[in-house]
């Protein structure tokens, strides 16, 4: 029924060339500059809720964290030689998405902390022009998903310490994509489900020396049966029945797991260094299946994804006592292939380049702004579905995506900071 993905975001949108797959790196303005780099290790804010929440025990007082992502990507499709379809390239079928998050903690003692963070681990929207070449494919493709995760970290000893959380997470999805119906004309689809899904993540750090820090952290799939409804607009004669008939549908995803490895290391009173290797499980998507309420297949669409690694390495450079300059670079593999891509996830593999600052407004409040440039390889598409009308799509994508992030924190009292 539709050749696609699955479909995610969480309180807004997000574009598709942001991170492998449809998962979302956006989870705060401070470690954007980094590009994420010793996101499991560095406990710079509340946001260690969501890359390791053991974090939190390096952080004292209470403190709320805000932080707002607009993010714009550029998706042009360049056609060589489709076939059985008559249409245009299309215009570009980026986006522009605001994607905001939110973290709140404190302690119950000084060596238990508790906190909440809400935001959104997977996103994606793409949407074609309905004339472009590929409608019979994709038209337009959007995920949401928002995530409540509370959490908790100990101090187990001077060196170790260990935080865990649980996740409760909403998605939902809209696919639309034109239906040739021959010599009657064209119509279109539109299938829309959600879901309530639930998971929990795990970390520790080691404080290897007094200026080095190794954190390990662990977020769990989350299986989502998405369920609602399919929606035809059909040419006149065309019935309400059959393939072509309206009614409720379900689909079974499992968003994968992570398991990442930071490292962050105070070279001197000038100097910060950090490092993150983090594995995704996408192997779990090997296929996107919609099912009618009566067990009957609506569409079966082959996706073959594999295991992603992202490479990132940033640096900090403390400007004076309430000023922080960032940098980072980072390289993030992505998790569908040449031979089963499509239009829906057109990305490919993807370098970041980013800047960020820091500032501490007054004894109170900060301020991180971080900025990101990504190069996304072109991605070659040659999706055959002559056989079901929908033409054999043959071309490229080309890609890039920009991204800026605002974060505001406040401290509740005087007594507060980064415990080193």
């Amino acid at each position: 029924m539709t050749n696609n993905k699955l479909l995610w975001l969480a309180l807004i949108i997000s574009a598709h060339v942001e991170a492998a797959g449809f998962a979302l790196t956006t989870q705060n303005a401070s470690g954007m500059g980094n590009a994420y780099a010793g996101a499991a290790a560095i406990a710079e804010d509340a946001s260690t809720i969501f890359f390791n929440p053991a974090g939190m025990t390096y952080l004292e007082g209470t403190q709320a964290v805000g932080a707002m992502h607009f993010i714009r990507s550029n998706v042009a499709f360049n056609n060589k030689g489709t076939l059985g379809v008559m249409g245009d390239e299309g215009p570009n079928a980026g986006a522009f998405a605001v994607l905001p998050n939110f973290y709140l903690m404190t302690q119950l003692t000084p060596l238990i902390k508790v906190g909440l963070g809400v935001s959104s681990p997977f996103g994606l929207k793409t949407e074609y022009d309905d004339q472009w070449i590929g409608r019979f494919q994709a038209n337009k493709s959007e995920l949401k998903t928002i995530n409540i995760n509370p959490s908790i970290a100990f101090k187990v000893s001077d060196q170790l310490a260990i935080g865990l959380g649980i996740s409760a997470m909403h998605a939902q999805a809209t696919l639309t994509r034109s239906v040739n119906f021959g010599l009657a004309g064209e119509g279109d689809v539109k299938v829309e489900g959600d879901d309530w899904g639930f998971g929990f993540n795990l970390g520790a750090i080691y404080q290897a020396t007094a200026d080095t820090r190794i954190g390990i952290a662990y977020r769990s799939h989350v299986k989502q049966k998405l369920e609602g409804k399919a929606r035809f607009t059909r040419p006149a004669f065309i019935p309400n029945a059959g393939d072509a008939a309206d009614g409720n549908i379900s689909a079974q995803i499992d968003l994968p797991e992570t398991f990442s490895a930071s490292v962050f290391s105070q070279i001197n009173t000038k100097w910060d260094v950090m490092g993150d290797v983090t594995w995704t499980r996408w192997s779990r998507f090997q296929a996107l299946r919609i099912l009618r309420d009566n067990g009957a297949t609506l569409s079966a669409t082959p996706e073959n994804w594999e295991n992603t690694l992202r490479y990132s390495i940033g640096v900090n450079y403390h400007f004076s006592d309430t000023v922080k300059l960032r940098a980072g670079l980072a390289y993030d593999e992505e998790a569908n292939t040449d031979a089963f891509r499509s239009a829906r996830t057109p990305a490919n593999d993807r370098t970041w380049l980013t800047l960020g600052a820091g500032w501490q407004l007054s004894p109170v409040s900060t301020m991180d702004i971080g900025y990101a440039h990504l190069f996304v390889r072109n991605a070659r598409i040659e999706s055959d579905q002559i056989d079901k009308g929908n033409g054999h799509l043959i071309g490229n994508f080309k890609g890039s995506a920009d991204m800026l992030s605002v974060q505001y924190t406040h401290f509740f009292s005087h007594s507060h900071g980064v415990i080193q």
